[in-house]
């Protein structure tokens, strides 16, 4: 395998230019021809204003066909894509445009007088209706280009962490790294040209833009490109799918609607989940409605995907499955790197054609999250079962070390997400002055249920140690979520810190 990773849409575009690569929920469509044309023009556009091969490109905008067919564009180029978070204000941009040095920055129309103070070279803008100054040009604009030769190690992205715990750090992610990745996904959930993925995901998040996009391109497939999440039209177009990605607020979202049937979804073949841990609760009452196991999986930022459930075989609720081919994981003690025994936990370590070549301008931080021999320590601890498969515990930094025992916040999540009429469940640590650290757990009831901190504490008294046990069980409307779906702990633990103070 060698060459630009946009070489494989190259190939679907030779195969059958008439073939739909994306279509957008109003019926119209963008060809592998089209593709081929558009992002050749781009390029063009791009090489136009200076953007040379390894140059970086920055962009915030919102999801649309053509801010993916400027990351294609930029694969074409050999520029290196950095979609930004479009929550992001500008005050994380300047820091985040200091670091990157972008020679190019795409944003929202809305938005170019506030971006023009970052001081980039050239500032473009672009709309969700492919509106904006970045592509004033393009029916004018050569339909083809030489594409640059890139090699397997040359610089594809660079995806910024979310930086809960610090400064955000680029993570650098080449051809090959992505490449690699998504053929091995497309053999593992046996996506062909046949398939159309329902894609509501936001593409500056490795999950929709190099998952779910990739690995159509890979298999000559389609998408159903919706700009967001909207529970109407994704009940509209299920029934026109063969699969769905999503995290597990989409799973939750649907369940919540009487009008998610069995027979809605009967042309899907695949549920996958990500991003975030998916309920073993959502899991089981998902099967029960529909007939289907959602497929969960493991990736980071740095990595992509890690681990799948398989295709074929048990679906574990709360399990993130086996290794993919190609990847090796090992459970190993953080601070000797042994590996351990199955059943203990230990820290998630990765090696393999998918693992990042490292973080942007910081060697340093580079050599110190790699062990000597090529193993990524991932900071998310698991254990792996009699069976293989791998199981996530929590994050190495929400450990929650009280009265000198090590409580793993997912073991209690698991435990309070099986109470009847609980919706959602997250686990934290806060300050004790008799053990260190106590056990909170913030909890959200579902839609017309109410819920007691002495009901919960009750049913968690008999199924965990008591070291385990929440100290306060906080009942609230709804948990901080990033834009995938994740909590963030570091926005609960600095709001509840003081819980056990005075």
């Amino acid at each position: 395998m060698s060459g630009s990773l946009y070489s494989v849409f190259a190939a679907q575009a030779a195969a059958d230019r008439s073939k739909t690569f994306i279509e957008r929920p109003d019926g119209s469509r963008i060809t592998y021809g089209d593709v081929d044309k558009d992002t050749a023009r781009i390029a063009n556009i791009l090489s136009g204003m200076g953007v040379a091969p390894g140059d970086r490109i920055a962009i915030q905008v919102d999801k649309s066909a053509e801010a993916l067919l400027l990351y294609l564009a930029c694969l074409r180029l050999g520029a290196v894509y950095i979609p930004f978070n479009t929550a992001y204000t500008l005050a994380e941009l300047r820091y985040l445009v200091a670091d990157a040095e972008p020679r190019l920055f795409v944003c929202r129309p809305d938005r170019a007088a506030e971006m023009a103070e970052l001081g980039i070279q050239h500032l473009r803008t672009l709309g969700v209706a492919g509106d904006g100054t970045l592509l004033e040009g393009l029916a004018r604009a050569e339909t083809s280009f030489a594409d640059h030769p890139c090699a397997n190690d040359d610089l594809a992205a660079i995806l910024y962490t979310s930086g809960t715990t610090g400064r955000s750090k680029g993570a650098m992610l080449s051809h090959g790294n992505l490449r690699s990745n998504a053929e091995v996904l497309k053999d593992f959930w046996r996506f062909t040209a046949d398939d159309r993925l329902l894609h509501a995901l936001p593409i500056f998040h490795t999950h929709g833009l190099f998952v779910a996009t990739n690995i159509v391109a890979v298999a000559g497939a389609s998408m159903l490109f919706l700009p967001s999440f909207d529970i109407e039209e994704i009940l509209r177009l299920l029934p026109h799918a063969s699969v769905m990605m999503g995290v597990p607020t989409f799973y939750t979202r649907l369940l919540a609607q009487p009008g998610f049937t069995a027979d809605v979804v009967k042309n899907i073949r695949l549920f996958i989940s990500g991003s975030a841990p998916l309920a073993a609760t959502t899991h089981r009452e998902f099967e029960a409605r529909t007939g289907h196991a959602i497929l969960e999986r493991y990736g980071m930022t740095e990595t992509n995907m890690n681990t799948s459930n398989p295709y074929e075989g048990e679906r574990l609720p709360g399990s993130v499955g086996l290794p993919l081919p190609g990847t090796s994981i090992r459970i190993a003690d953080p601070s000797t790197g042994a590996e351990v025994p199955p059943g203990e936990v230990g820290q998630i370590e990765i090696k393999g054609p998918n693992v990042f070549k490292g973080y942007w301008r910081a060697p340093e931080k580079t050599k110190a999250e790699f062990r000597a021999d090529g193993y990524f320590m991932s900071g998310d601890l698991g254990f792996r079962d009699d069976r293989g498969y791998v199981h996530i515990v929590g994050r190495n930094k929400d450990l929650i070390i009280s009265g000198g025992f090590n409580v793993y916040p997912a073991e209690v999540e698991a435990v309070i997400d099986e109470i009847e009429g609980v919706a959602q469940c997250a686990v934290i640590g806060a300050p004790h002055p008799d053990f260190g650290e106590a056990v909170i757990a913030v909890v959200v009831a579902k839609p017309g249920t109410q819920l007691d901190e002495g009901g919960i504490t009750a049913t968690v008294a008999e199924r965990l140690a008591n070291y385990k046990r929440p100290k306060r069980i906080i009942i609230v409307p709804e948990l901080p979520l990033n834009t995938m779906g994740k909590v963030q702990k570091n926005i609960l633990r600095e709001r509840h810190r003081t819980v056990f103070q005075g």
